[in-house]
């Protein structure tokens, strides 16, 4: 606790932290506190004996930045004059009218630079006295104090309102990992914010939107308190579809702001593939730029996708919040979630040109796709392996948001680095039967496997510079083929309502696949030289056939 106190005639201007000013005539006692059971005293007492009246204006400035742990004690007693100059600088200049006696001590546990200036004149007819008092102290936790209050405000009021927020803020979670739990228990000694306190202006929570009703008397609450509130509408894409091209609108932020810091609200909708999503962070052209550091956000950037968090009620700095159970899973997804939604304008256009296949059988292979992906989605994530929609199947989300009933088969993509050598009696304990297995794990290796009648083919993915191809090969003659494309990040998306990967530069992939002409349909298609990335890769020697390429 640092308290100053100041005992004059008259005080105008009085300048105080957070642009506060205060006029005032007659006896005036100031006092600041900075932090909270912070280890600082400080002490300054003034006595000045003049016989006419006083004029004061006192002004303060506090400057913040991060810096590293300090701990610095110090004692000077000032009479009338000294020479001191320690972590603190005192400057006095005084007339010979005037005496002046001052005493500081102080004892500080330090990590972020606070600067404060003080400076007093007073102004006598017979004499002027100036004194100039100039006290630096290293320290972060008047900022602690700041934000673990303005958590605790924000949360109170969403626990009084009824809203299950649950903390999603990525380096708060992070450093609540059981890893980073060990190592701060031999670094950390500091109880009151060891989380919240991340050194960023953001804190974020999470909020199921299926929870939320609209209250106006939660925002207005909020700006009783102080908070100031930024909300960001977008689309809803669960009303777009092929015949309604735009939903109604739906919020998607929350910004509340106070005493400088950003408390994030992301909302999380259900999607009809039982997963949560959130929407991009778009600014309109009227909103206020400079309110908030956007891309010090954690969300936002891009919509996103996550699987339903189970949550845990937790005690974080002496505050309650929901968390998620399995910090590292919800981590890992965050860093993954980036999600693409289907262009419905685009594939209504497609349509209309070439109207889709009603027919029962092809109704029915919809259905079997649906089956067979959900089965395979399940299978894979028990191997904990990625997989993404490849070749005609990727297509038809693409260019149709469907699948293309006249294909027959389902493809699948994986990087060799994922490969398990248990992948195969994982989908035969799923109920799938091995059809054929061509290449090996060093060299151009494939999988099909056959659920009723619907073939999934399993095409494994090589790194080579700066591009990316699969392997084909060709049973009769041993002949090996690979197909070349640039290199691709993984998002999410949702194909007949299940959660999907597809690749992110999904028009790169498909054109170097398909070609320019990839919107235009091709029923006859040949494998070894249809495709615009294709070519000859040799042939496996025939001694090896046996093991190379197996058909069943």
């Amino acid at each position: 606790t640092l308290t100053f106190s100041i005992s004059l005639s008259e005080a105008r201007n009085v300048s105080i932290i957070s642009s506060l000013t205060v006029s005032i005539r007659g006896s005036l006692a100031v006092t600041i506190t900075v932090g909270t059971s912070c280890i600082l005293k400080v002490s300054l007492t003034v006595n000045i004996h003049v016989s006419i009246s006083v004029s004061l204006a006192v002004s303060f400035t506090v400057s913040v930045r991060l810096t590293v742990d300090i701990t610095v004690s110090l004692s000077v007693s000032l009479d009338v004059s000294l020479s001191s100059n320690l972590c603190t600088l005192v400057v006095i200049t005084v007339s010979t009218s005037c005496i002046l006696k001052a005493s500081l001590t102080a004892s500080v546990s330090l990590t972020v630079d606070i600067t404060v200036s003080i400076s007093v004149c007073l102004d006598v007819s017979l004499s002027n006295v100036c004194t100039l008092v100039v006290i630096t102290v290293s320290t972060r936790f008047s900022l602690k104090a700041s934000l673990t209050q303005t958590v605790k405000k924000f949360l109170g009021l969403a626990r009084h309102f009824g809203l299950p927020l649950f903390l999603a803020d990525t380096a708060a979670l992070t450093l609540l990992s059981q890893d980073s739990l060990r190592q701060r228990d031999r670094l950390v000694h500091e109880p009151h914010c060891s989380f919240l306190c991340t050194g960023r202006p953001v804190t974020s929570f999470a909020l199921h939107a299926n929870l939320w009703k609209y209250e106006p008397g939660f925002l207005l609450a909020a700006k009783q308190k102080g908070f100031e509130l930024l909300e960001l509408r977008g689309q809803d894409p669960r009303l777009a579809s092929l015949d309604n091209l735009s939903g109604e609108e739906i919020p998607l932020h929350f910004l509340f702001r106070l005493h400088g810091h950003i408390i994030q609200v992301v909302f999380l909708y259900e999607r009809s593939g039982n997963y949560l999503w959130h929407g991009e962070l778009r600014l309109k052209a009227h909103v206020d730029r400079s309110f908030a550091p956007f891309k010090l956000l954690d969300y936002g950037r891009h919509p996103g996708s996550y699987d339903r968090p189970e949550l845990v009620l937790t005690v974080v700095d002496g505050i309650d919040v929901r968390i998620p159970r399995n910090i590292s899973r919800f981590l890992s997804e965050q860093r993954q979630a980036r999600f693409l939604e289907c262009r419905y304008r685009d594939a209504r256009n497609f349509l209309q040109l070439y109207p889709d296949d009603v027919s029962p059988d092809a109704v029915d292979f919809r259905r079997k796709v649906k089956s067979l992906l959900h089965l395979a989605g399940r299978t894979l994530a028990q191997l904990d392996i990625p997989f993404w929609l490849s070749s005609g199947t990727c297509l038809g989300w693409f260019r149709q948001c469907s699948v293309i009933s006249y294909s027959r088969d389902v493809d699948i993509g994986i990087f060799i680095g994922d490969f398990r050598s248990d992948i195969v009696s994982a989908f035969r304990s799923a109920g799938l039967s091995l059809k054929h297995k061509f290449g090996k794990v060093e060299d151009s290796l494939e999988l099909s496997f056959l659920s009723e009648d619907v073939k999934l083919d399993i095409f494994f993915f090589y790194g080579d510079g700066d591009v990316v191809w699969n392997g084909g090969t060709q049973a009769k003659s041993g002949k090996k083929f690979k197909y070349i494309f640039p290199r691709f990040s993984l998002c999410w998306a949702e194909l007949l309502d299940l959660k999907v990967r597809v690749p992110c530069e999904t028009l790169d992939y498909v054109t170097a696949n398909y070609g320019a002409s990839w919107s235009v349909p091709v029923r006859s298609w040949d494998w070894k030289s249809s495709p615009s990335n294709v070519q000859r890769n040799g042939e496996w020697p025939r001694a090896e056939w046996a093991e190379l390429i197996q058909v069943y």
